[in-house]
């Protein structure tokens, strides 16, 4: 199993697509195992965007993230890096294809409504930025029998 931090980053919280869009990795088969709703500090941005802090967007990236409130949570999953960033589409919601989420309900490269990790050593660094061991709840639902074959 792996697991990718997503951020329901705030043009999402703000325009009440959480239910929905959590819904969809629910519906996928993807486990919530941890999950909390925030206020991104300019300090936690930079630790989370490190890579991008000198860069001319930064400003506006973090001005953005710190705008409002956001959920971080950690999804679960066979393949769950691959398959969250596959659900979510190209990063320009107006180059997204249509049944992703960006593809639905973004029409913006920046206000694109969530963040998945892009790998699982960013995914392992993220989740430690966000979650402390004690706030992962690790648990199989009782219904993952009926998601995959055992020999998959």
């Amino acid at each position: 199993m792996e697991r990718s931090l997503v951020l329901l980053k705030p043009d999402c919280v703000q325009r009440r697509l959480m239910g929905r869009i959590l819904t969809r990795f629910e519906d996928k088969g993807l486990n919530i195992v941890a999950m909390k709703m925030i206020r991104m500090t300019t300090d936690l941005a930079r630790r989370h965007y490190a890579e991008h802090v000198n860069k001319p967007f930064y400003p506006g990236l973090e001005s953005y993230i710190t705008s409002a409130p956001l959920v971080a949570m950690i999804v679960e999953g066979r393949e769950a890096v691959r398959v969250v960033r596959s659900m979510l589409g190209e990063t320009s919601g107006l180059k997204a294809s249509a049944g992703t989420i960006r593809g639905d309900f973004s029409c913006s490269r920046q206000m694109n409504l969530v963040h998945a990790s892009d790998g699982i050593e960013s995914a392992q660094r993220e989740i430690g930025i966000y979650f402390a061991p004690a706030e992962i709840c690790e648990c199989e639902p009782t219904l993952a029998k009926w998601l995959s074959a055992i020999d998959e």
